[in-house]
């Protein structure tokens, strides 16, 4: 069954946001060994600079969790992206490393909140059964940032410097925000009454639920192992790899594009046979991937015949598991239940990605060292998640029917 036109041109609104989002964290990885060397930043430390926004959207997410239910969420929506769009600019002026976290910080606590309720939008707009469509089309929006976003920044930044793509995010995160404003009708729906239950309340009841455990668990899994390989790509394929930096847009380009064609059939897919098969087949292509990319790289292979691969299956994975999420809360919780994974996914994030900062180190000539322990690490990590997700798809059943039959009913 297809999205309606209502749910279709919500959900569209709702990418384009997520465009800008993604596209604010995406870029400042591949932006990285630039930046580093115009600050005066050991490569090998990138990671940390990912791991600060990270880390700040984590504590947003925490506190978001708290209040963002008793919000319309288009007004939330407002603020938090006006937020991003200020801290991200604040990041083209940074002369430091000490300057461009404290950016970066900023952006997380606008960013992690920002990412929470445009999926509360999404959940509470469309149904259930097409939960899986809408879910890859705003997941598609990873896709796209890397298609158009990044190689565009890295592009930008090779001609005026590495500041200007972050002030080039920024005027496009207003662009976006105003349209948003302009389209998106009040969101109100999921509002309680005086006489519910406080922020407190609402907050521990999401922590005594055996689902939401699950969710949190397969979310921070799924963070750590992507986070530990992904702020290292950049500088792994130019400095091991001897990829050129003036081709470096292409890997994102070519990755983007098959990412942007699966995640819309996996949503589909998705809404077919479950997330816990997707799941299980993104996991699987994602290991090969990370094996042959980082723990035993044939010396023939072309750097472009596997890494767009990494993307692609990171992308079908995405798609497979925020619908799982979707199914977990009630409406009147969505935007804190949200905002709790997006905590957790942050927090995870930065974790996968100061550990992989301790455990690589630089050669003299600029390579990263101990890639692939920090591959096999990665590896391992990965191999729980989809058996978390079976066990929530299964822990999420009997509420997704209830739901159901009260729609029906109505």
């Amino acid at each position: 069954m297809s999205l309606t036109p209502q749910e279709r041109r919500l959900t569209l609104v709702i990418a384009a946001v997520q465009f800008i989002n993604i596209l604010d964290f995406m870029m400042v990885m591949p932006l990285g060994p630039d930046f580093a060397k115009a600050l005066d930043i050991p490569v090998a430390h990138i990671g940390y600079i990912g791991g600060s926004y990270t880390a700040a959207a984590s504590v947003a997410g925490l506190l978001g969790s708290l209040f963002l239910d008793r919000f319309d969420r288009r007004k939330a929506l407002a603020v938090a992206m006006a937020g991003l769009v200020i801290s991200t600019a604040l990041g083209g002026f940074a002369w430091d490393l000490p300057s461009l976290l404290a950016a970066r910080v900023l952006a997380g606590l606008f960013g992690g909140p920002a990412v929470a309720i445009a999926i509360a939008v999404v959940s509470d707009s469309v149904a259930a059964e097409r939960r899986g469509q809408a879910t890859g089309i705003v997941m598609s929006s990873f896709s796209l940032a890397a298609i158009a976003g990044v190689p565009v920044g890295l592009e930008l930044a090779r001609l005026g410097g590495w500041r200007l793509p972050f002030f080039a995010v920024a005027a496009a995160g207003l662009v976006v925000a105003a349209i948003a404003l302009a389209i998106l009708p009040p969101q109100r729906g999921h509002l309680t009454s005086e006489t519910g239950p406080g922020a407190w309340v609402r907050f521990t009841a999401l922590l005594t639920r055996r689902k939401t455990w699950l969710a949190y668990a397969a979310v921070a899994l799924i963070q750590i192992q992507q986070f530990m390989i992904i702020p290292n790509i950049a500088s792994y394929v130019q400095g091991n790899l001897g990829f050129p930096r003036e081709h470096l847009g292409l890997f994102y380009l070519i990755g983007g594009s098959l990412s942007f064609l699966t995640t819309r059939w996996a949503g589909r897919l998705v809404d077919r046979v479950g997330a816990s098969p997707v799941t299980l087949a993104g996991t699987v292509g994602l290991t090969a991937v990370i094996y042959v990319a980082f723990v035993n790289y044939p010396a023939w292979m072309p750097v472009l015949a596997v890494f767009p691969l990494f993307m692609m299956f990171i992308g079908i994975r995405m798609v497979a598991n925020g619908t799982a999420l979707s199914r977990v809360p009630d409406p009147a919780e969505r935007a804190g239940f949200m905002a709790l994974v997006s905590a957790v996914q942050h927090m995870s994030s930065a974790f996968g990605a100061f550990l992989s900062a301790h455990i690589l180190e630089n050669a003299a000539d600029g390579a990263l060292v101990h890639v692939p322990l920090m591959a096999t690490v990665s590896i391992g990590i990965g191999l729980a998640v989809p058996l978390l997700t079976l066990w929530l798809e299964r822990a999420s059943r009997p509420a997704v029917a209830a739901l159901d039959a009260v729609g029906r009913s109505r």
